[in-house]
């Protein structure tokens, strides 16, 4: 199996976007900031850097549990998927879509991001909250 090429893919089309400050007053409109979700092992990290060890510690996550299906594999099937998901208010993970390419590819996506470890939730104006994510698998075989 060919998973360097599976993390090229994946990381050429991740991104995500964290934000640390509680909000801001501009004429007559406030605006409240997101604060993401803290994975384990990142909550004695400040600003930015609390962002970039989420970031980094969801993609070795992925690549540490990403497991190609092996009929699909010996098919030579490929193809992308797109996985729609929440951190709930809880700190657990929520899928909410899963589409794209077959069904076992859609499993495995979905199966490895529902092993996300429970986390430190988000939050917006003080409150926990859910914030939505959005991750793109793309499955190739490098046949």
């Amino acid at each position: 199996m060919k998973p360097t090429i599976f993390i090229l893919c994946f990381l050429a089309s991740f991104s995500l976007f964290a934000q640390e400050e509680w909000g801001d007053v501009n004429k007559n409109t406030v605006t409240m900031k997101e604060i993401a979700p803290v994975w384990p092992g990142c909550e004695t990290k400040k600003g930015n850097q609390k962002s970039a060890c989420f970031d980094d510690s969801l993609i070795k996550h992925i690549i540490k549990n990403f497991n190609y299906p092996m009929a699909e594999y010996k098919n030579n099937v490929q193809g992308k998927v797109i996985v729609e998901f929440f951190i709930n208010q809880d700190g657990m993970v929520e899928v909410q879509k899963v589409s794209g390419a077959t069904k076992a590819l859609q499993d495995e996506a979905k199966r490895n991001i529902l092993a996300i470890p429970k986390m430190t939730p988000g939050m917006m104006g003080g409150k926990f909250r859910a914030i939505k994510y959005t991750i793109p698998f793309t499955f190739k075989t490098g046949k």
